[in-house]
């Protein structure tokens, strides 16, 4: 399916199905997605999540019927997700301003307009990368479920991952653990097709030497036989890897023959100097050719 018109197609469904609870797979399926790509691929597209583009659109249409209709308060509530007519009150004063009651009788709202998809033609730049077929090989690694892989909130939890695992001594056993000689660095893993209520594992790990492990905190995970999409992150981190990950979604998959598959994704990393203006790692994403 063409790039564009399945996001289209996701946002007509979020659009159709707002007064029901909305099952974000659901909504990736039409896009031919998963959850946490469609998620991450949103936010990084529009600038805010899937939910609160959600959360937006529906106090932007309960307002429209607080001053259109004459239903209590609390249908409108229930109509569009929440449980109590306090919940609502409350979300309805963060985004507008003023209350249902306000609203009602003629106080001024917000309006979050309904999104549409528009491909614009920006060009010049290039971006590198090498498709790459790599055979199953195993991992050492020790895990965290993060909470939602889009946004600024996932980036802070792994940033303070990798911090605790640097003290607590993690990262030096994951060394002892590892081989260096094919991938060339410690991994961030990504474990994408694991996503349960806006959160995923995010593991930090090595591929794995062999040896038996000891009373360590840590896990052979098995990763399958991959395509994957290689591409080159210079510069400080995460910033650098922000920026890189943000021309992936919108001018590598948008132009390329290639679409997200179900594979984990691996941030490569060959040192510990990631505040290095001029310091170089590797994203590795799974990959399917476009049917």
């Amino acid at each position: 399916m063409d790039w564009i018109t399945g996001i289209q197609r996701a946002l007509d469904y979020t659009e159709a199905h707002l007064t029901e609870e909305l099952d974000y797979a659901a909504v990736a399926k039409r896009a031919c997605s998963s959850a946490f790509h469609f998620q991450r691929m949103f936010s990084l597209l529009c600038g805010f999540s899937l939910g609160d583009y959600i959360r937006m659109r529906r106090l932007t249409l309960a307002a429209e019927d607080l001053m259109r209709t004459r239903d209590k308060v609390i249908d409108i509530a229930l109509k569009y997700g929440y449980d109590t007519p306090e919940s609502f009150s409350r979300a309805f004063l963060r985004f507008h301003g003023i209350t249902p009651t306000q609203a009602r009788r003629g106080g001024t709202i917000k309006s979050f307009s309904r999104l549409s998809v528009k491909l614009i033609l920006s060009g010049g730049s290039t971006m590198d990368y090498r498709i790459e077929k790599k055979d199953a090989f195993k991992i050492v690694c020790k895990k965290k479920r993060v909470t939602k892989p889009q946004g600024d909130t996932a980036t802070e939890e792994i940033s303070a991952f990798w911090s605790e695992c640097g003290k607590d001594g993690t990262i030096e056993d994951i060394c002892r653990y590892g081989r260096f000689d094919n991938l060339g660095g410690v991994l961030g893993i990504c474990f994408s097709g694991d996503l349960a209520d806006s959160a995923f594992p995010y593991g930090i790990g090595a591929e794995y030497n062999g040896a038996p492990l000891g009373g360590e905190a840590l896990e052979i995970v098995e990763i399958p036989a991959y395509t994957y999409a290689v591409f080159r992150c210079k510069g400080q981190m995460p910033e650098a890897f922000k920026t890189t990950y943000h021309r992936i979604v919108t001018e590598f998959f948008p132009q390329s023959g290639y679409e997200y598959g179900s594979g984990v994704e691996l941030e490569v990393y060959p040192s510990a100097d990631v505040s290095n203006p001029d310091y170089t790692c590797e994203i590795w994403i799974g990959v399917n050719e476009k049917k």
